[in-house]
């Protein structure tokens, strides 16, 4: 059984150090490609590097709402260079925050940014990994007036409604599934699911965050082993909180989760969510394009 996390940061600080590691427990668990997202331009050279060490790691590359007022007055040709130097990189993660904890962030400059970044990906025949929170309606308008995206684009660890998924899907939209959905009402998150298209779906663990619930044992370490590797570099436990870190290699309990509620056969849901994974993140320039 193959698998694609289409959505993760392990350039992360937090578990960049033993990222190695994860990456080899990962492939170990039959997690054979993993989407790396940078957020700002800081990052995006450590991904870059990551990938051309990793056969498996798929670099993305652009600015996270949340990073937006630390951006250069030449980002968008940075990203632009970046990208043309780097032909295997989607654009990613980008998008748009409604949320209280991007209240930093002024609305205007998230609207223009993303909107700059999806015609840059737009431009350059890349797919885009978008981040949306509190703000579909706005996406929605900017995806309209953009569009049509043909290299396509995912909405990471989607947590919109089920009623915006036609519409969404319509406009060339992947659904990626993360932990992120585990803690919602049962029915509501079956609703979303239900709703998704097959070819549409996608899985990924956004590690090392969204660390999930499995069906019947609760969070999901790190493996100890790598907890262990981050305490022998004067890492400490309790500080660096190695018991609520996510890593792709959970990615087998996010597809548990949605295989249950979807009441699919397991092998069945990864072998479709990795052929959408594989879809989407083919083109020219790509390490899996055909």
């Amino acid at each position: 059984m193959k698998l694609f996390d289409a959505h993760c940061h392990l350039q992360d600080p937090r578990i960049h150090k033993i990222s190695p590691q994860i990456i080899k427990t990962a492939l170990d668990a039959g997690v054979v490609h993993i989407a790396v997202n940078g957020v700002s331009e800081k990052d995006w050279q450590s991904v870059k590097e990551m990938s051309g060490g990793n056969l498996c790691i798929i670099p993305n590359v652009g600015l996270h709402p949340w990073f937006i007022p630390d951006r250069t007055p030449n980002w968008l040709n940075n990203l632009k260079e970046f990208l043309e130097w780097t032909p295997e990189a989607a654009v990613g993660e980008i998008g748009l925050d409604k949320a209280p904890w991007a209240s930093h962030v002024d609305y205007a400059d998230q609207l223009e940014v993303f909107s700059q970044q999806l015609q840059l990906a737009k431009e350059l025949n890349r797919p885009a990994s978008i981040h949306c929170v509190g703000a579909f309606d706005d996406m929605i308008e900017i995806l309209k007036s953009l569009g049509p995206f043909p290299a396509g684009f995912l909405l990471h660890s989607y947590m919109g409604s089920a009623g915006l998924v036609p519409e969404l899907a319509n406009l060339g939209a992947y659904f990626s599934i993360s932990g992120h959905l585990m803690p919602v009402e049962e029915s509501k998150a079956k609703k979303i699911l239900q709703a998704i298209p097959l070819e549409r779906i996608l899985l990924e663990t956004d590690a090392p965050d969204a660390l999930p619930k499995s069906l019947n044992s609760g969070c999901l370490p790190i493996v100890a082993k790598e907890a262990s590797i981050l305490q022998d570099e004067g890492g400490d436990r309790s500080e660096l909180a190695i018991d609520t870190l996510n890593h792709p290699a959970n990615i087998h309990h996010v597809l548990n989760y949605v295989a249950f509620l979807l009441e699919m056969d397991k092998e069945e849901l990864a072998q479709i969510s990795y052929e959408n994974a594989r879809n989407i993140f083919s083109y020219e320039g790509s390490k899996i394009s055909a």
